[in-house]
């Protein structure tokens, strides 16, 4: 009998031993397999910015900027520098300037911080600006140019100027006819002022639209130049966000023949408008080189639906966001710890439920009679004990105007 119980407990705690070898080694293959999928240890692997660098790698060799703009001008800029500080040391030794700035009455004329700052920062925050909202992108490649020369553009709304900056928002009611623009220029040169679209194409991608187009301008004048597509204004359709709207102007070194892209018709046919910056410079790089650069920004208002129909014979186009039903569970015959009313409102058509909160509310609005003021002190009137508890919270959320009451 001690040898039969000596051999049991000895096998059994062989059984022990095994199974317990078994976890273990099961449990050094998950942590080798943990370890495996972690990966690297920080000091060795590469952080995320690294990799994001390794994945956005651009040959310099290949991938790099051009700049396709006219050449910076000659400035001295010891004489700015030795004009800009006696004129600052004339301020400050008047005392009737000082008078007034410390009351503060100081006029300040804006035209003339206007006129100087175009003629010094402003080519450098406009390519900026330009970066910022990827137009040389979009429109060159990896091409840009510093817009050396300013324009002075401008809209007639309502017997009001509606100016173009730098991104600045203007609706398609007030860009109905086409701008006033007034730029410097020698009487001997030649220009090309455009009006494109880079947004808005409907019907294929990465495609614009030319809304304006006038070459071989002489002198800065606009209006004796040579118009190639007549003013077409901006029809941003209704859902598609903010479009940009780009002038750019071009200096020519020779008169140019536009008689192979022309088409001035008055009815708009937007198949002949599909336009590619880059092809047409590439077109004519020879000739025109990019000076000026302005924009706007637009988005779809009211009078664009006639526009549709008028213009462009067509149905307005609309584009919206085609969000799937939420998914709703099946139904239980014992829904647990769910209130009652807002699960029965789940399986109910939502304009019944609509009709039944606005037939609620009108049985208390009276016609001739102010309506009833609220409850005080909505928390503090009781209920009646007999009144269910999913129909207390009913109440107290129309009492304190909480949920779907407000909706309706």
């Amino acid at each position: 009998m001690y040898i039969y119980l000596n051999y049991s407990m000895s096998f059994s705690v062989t059984c022990l031993l095994k199974k317990q070898n078994r976890l273990l080694t099961a449990m050094s293959i998950r942590h080798r397999s943990q370890r495996r999928n972690l990966g690297k240890p920080p000091g060795i692997a590469k952080t995320l910015e690294e990799r994001m660098e390794e994945m956005n790698f651009k040959d310099p060799k290949i991938h790099f900027k051009v700049d396709i703009g006219l050449p910076s001008p000659q400035r001295d800029k010891k004489t700015e520098t030795a004009k800009r500080i006696e004129f600052i040391k004339k301020l400050k030794c008047n005392a009737e300037l000082e008078k007034l700035a410390r009351n503060n009455e100081l006029p300040v004329s804006m035209d003339e911080i206007s006129n100087d700052w175009s003629k010094t920062n402003a080519p450098l925050h406009i390519k900026k600006v330009a970066e910022y909202y990827g137009i040389f992108e979009h429109l060159y490649g990896d091409a840009y140019f510093t817009p050396y020369i300013q324009m002075d553009i401008s809209y007639e709304y309502n017997s009001k100027k509606v100016p173009v900056y730098r991104g600045n928002i203007i609706k398609p009611i007030e860009a109905l006819n086409s701008p006033e623009v007034n730029f410097e220029a020698p009487e001997n040169t030649l220009w090309t002022l455009m009006l494109t679209n880079p947004d808005g194409h409907l019907h294929k991608e990465n495609s614009e639209y030319i809304h304006w187009l006038v070459g071989n301008i002489p002198g800065g004048d606009v209006n004796k130049g040579e118009t190639v597509f007549n003013y077409l204004q901006p029809f941003p359709a209704k859902g598609t966000g903010y479009q940009r709207m780009i002038f750019i102007l071009y200096k020519q070194s020779t008169e140019i023949n536009f008689s192979s892209i022309k088409s001035v018709n008055e009815k708009v046919d937007l198949a002949k408008r599909t336009f590619s910056t880059f092809d047409f410079y590439r077109s004519y790089e020879d000739i025109i080189t990019p000076a000026g650069l302005a924009f706007y920004q637009t988005d779809w208002d009211n009078s664009l639906t006639k526009f549709y129909h008028d213009q462009l014979s067509m149905k307005e186009p609309i584009y919206e966001y085609d969000f799937p039903s939420p998914y709703i569970k099946p139904q239980k015959w014992f829904p647990l710890k769910e209130p009652f009313n807002l699960y029965m409102d789940k399986y109910r058509d939502e304009k019944q439920i609509a009709k039944e909160f606005l037939i609620r509310k009108l049985r208390k609005t009276h016609p001739f009679q102010k309506p009833e003021p609220p409850l005080k002190y909505p928390n503090a009137v009781p209920f009646k004990k007999t009144t269910p508890s999913w129909l207390k919270l009913e109440m107290k959320k129309e009492r304190l105007r909480w949920g779907r009451v407000n909706d309706y």
